[in-house]
């Protein structure tokens, strides 16, 4: 059974990074920060379009990385519209909680979607993978152009 769903979440983790949505630039974005881990190798750029009421309205990336840096970027982008930035973070927060391993609230019907990234606890190395485009999303949020894992 166990191995059933890993091989199910590597299979979502594959599409999202062979087929990322929201792989574009949001020309009229409010805000915008690269994020860069340099141990991998992976870049990108993360586009938010975000109202004067402080509602998402359009999130997207654009950039090179391993197939969990894209995936996780690609998820993230699906998520954040109509979320409020304070809920953006919250969702951060989780899933960072979620992919070190830490114990979550587990009434956050939100992570349902990110629970497919929950198996990168297992490989340390690959966890800033995984956060790289969620650092340049609070980066851009908090007004800073940049964002790294390092």
């Amino acid at each position: 059974m166990m191995d059933d769903l890993r091989e199910l979440y590597q299979e979502v983790i594959l599409d999202h990074g062979r087929h990322p949505r929201n792989c574009r630039r949001v020309d009229d974005h409010s805000h915008a920060a690269e994020g860069d881990n340099p141990m991998c190798g992976d870049r990108l750029s993360v586009y938010l379009k975000i109202d004067e009421a402080g509602t998402i309205q359009d999130a997207a990336f654009e950039g090179r990385g391993c197939a969990i840096s894209i995936a996780s970027a690609s998820i993230m982008t699906e998520m954040l519209p109509g979320l409020s930035e304070a809920d953006a973070r919250r969702l951060f927060d989780s899933f960072h909680l979620l992919v070190t391993g830490q114990d979550i609230n587990e009434s956050d019907a939100d992570l349902d979607k990110l629970v497919v990234m929950s198996g990168v606890r297992n490989y340390p190395v690959r966890i800033k993978c995984a956060t790289l485009a969620w650092h340049a999303m609070t980066a851009a949020m908090d007004g800073q152009a940049t964002a790294t894992t390092e």
